[in-house]
């Protein structure tokens, strides 16, 4: 029998920007009347321009803490993780279709501060990745994940919840949060969840918008790559086998990689045989696309 308690009329949706409006929203939560082994509170970290990607960490989420639990998500584009040159400034900002759609996915609050409500003053003290952070998206975008571990320890202190969600598109964000979280002894699950693709597998990003329609169709050579990764791998190929599938289709197309890398499940060197995973980023004319997927190397 469920140890829930009832569900109750659906919650009205609180839309918040600065931390004491965040500390009064918190307080007026009630204590769960009954005790349940599911979480309480769950958080989703967003930079916007919600798609349905995004919607399927709220939907976890809200999977996760029940009808009665209660979901925060952020909404900041998070100005520590742009390096210069990057699109920060066109970065897309969408807050008010953003908030309509976190109301339809029955979200209790969203917390959609400015830059100086997160960063008063310039933060001297930041989270070092370490060397996680200074491969594959880290080499290309130095200081990137230094800003990411930054703004999501912020977040996670202001928003405290007991399990967050990101997604496995951003794998390497994915797996540095969870090594923050375990080596700081962080009090919160971090689930991954699965990466949502269009009908041709390019992977739901808020930058496709950028993408003309040429460049549409040839980023669909991203997919496609890791998939000749995959059954290269299926066909008991070797580690540089499964990159050099996964580079030949992109170059198919006048794609040039910044990378594509095969590691183990945390990112270190890849196995002979065993799980495994394939990461790319690629430029598509002007826009900066990355992607994953897993594979098992077979001997």
């Amino acid at each position: 029998m469920s140890t829930d308690a009832p569900a109750g009329p659906p919650p009205v949706m609180r839309v918040v920007r600065t931390r004491e409006s965040l500390d009064d929203a918190y307080a007026s939560l009630r204590a769960p009347t009954v005790r349940s082994a599911r979480a309480s509170r769950a958080a989703v970290f967003t930079m916007g321009a919600l798609h349905e990607g995004h919607l399927a960490l709220i939907r976890a989420a809200r999977g996760e803490v029940g009808p009665s639990g209660h979901v925060t998500v952020t909404i900041f584009v998070n100005p520590l993780q742009f390096g210069p040159g990057e699109d920060l400034e066109k970065y897309p900002r969408t807050l008010k279709s953003d908030i309509e759609a976190c109301a339809a996915e029955d979200v209790n609050l969203v917390f959609a501060p400015a830059p100086e409500v997160l960063y008063p003053t310039p933060p001297e003290v930041r989270v070092d990745p370490g060397q996680l952070g200074s491969i594959l998206e880290g080499a290309i975008r130095p200081g990137h994940f230094a800003g990411v571990l930054t703004v999501v320890m912020k977040l996670l202190h202001l928003t405290r919840p007991e399990v967050t969600f990101f997604g496995e598109k951003d794998y390497q964000q994915l797996t540095l949060v969870r090594r923050m979280v375990a080596d700081l002894d962080l009090p919160v699950a971090v689930h991954g969840v699965p990466t949502i693709r269009e009908r041709d597998g390019l992977a739901l990003s808020s930058r496709n918008r950028y993408l003309s329609d040429e460049e549409r169709v040839q980023a669909s050579a991203i997919p496609t790559a890791l998939a000749a990764g995959v059954t290269a791998a299926d066909l008991g190929r070797s580690a540089d086998a499964v990159v050099g599938a996964a580079e030949l289709e992109l170059m198919r197309v006048g794609v040039t990689p910044d990378y594509v890398a095969l590691t183990d499940p945390d990112l270190g060197p890849a196995p002979q045989e065993g799980p495994a995973r394939l990461l790319l980023a690629a430029r598509i004319g002007q826009t900066r696309l990355i992607d994953n997927t897993p594979v098992t190397l077979r001997r």
